[in-house]
C-alpha cells in the first residue's frame, strides 16, 4: 500500500461534504476572507468555520488572520494526491480495456 494513503484517505473525506468541495472550487480562483466563502451559504459562520477547519487539517487549505479578518487559500498542490492515485486507477483501467480490446478483435475478427 502506497504511504501517500493516509493523505488520500484525508483528503477524500474533506471533499465528500458539498460545502466543502464548493469552498474548495472557490478558492481555486483566488484566496477569499471567510465571510466571502460564508456568503453563498445558509449556515451560521461557526459552520462555516469547522467546515474550513476540516480543510484545514486535511491540508487542502491554510488561513492567516489579520487583525479581525481571517484569509483562506487553497494550498498549492493540494489535490496532486488526488491527481495521482487518479492516475494510477487510471493506467490500470486503461490495461483491463487494451487486454479487453485485444480479446475481442482476436475471438471476433472484423467482418469484410
Amino acid at each position: 500500500m502506497p504511504k501517500y494513503y493516509d493523505e488520500l484517505d484525508s483528503v477524500l473525506r474533506a471533499l465528500a461534504d458539498p460545502t466543502r468541495r464548493a469552498v474548495v472550487e472557490r478558492l481555486a480562483q483566488s484566496p477569499a476572507v471567510v465571510s466571502e466563502l460564508a456568503a453563498p451559504f445558509s449556515m451560521a459562520l461557526p459552520s462555516l468555520m469547522q467546515h474550513l477547519r476540516v480543510l484545514e487539517n486535511a491540508g487542502l487549505v491554510t488561513s492567516q488572520k489579520h487583525g479581525r479578518v481571517r484569509t483562506v487559500t487553497l494550498r498549492p498542490g493540494a489535490l496532486d494526491v488526488l491527481h495521482l492515485w487518479l492516475g494510477e486507477q487510471r493506467t490500470h483501467a486503461e490495461r483491463q480495456a487494451d487486454r479487453l480490446g485485444i480479446h475481442l478483435t482476436r475471438t471476433h475478427p472484423k467482418e469484410t
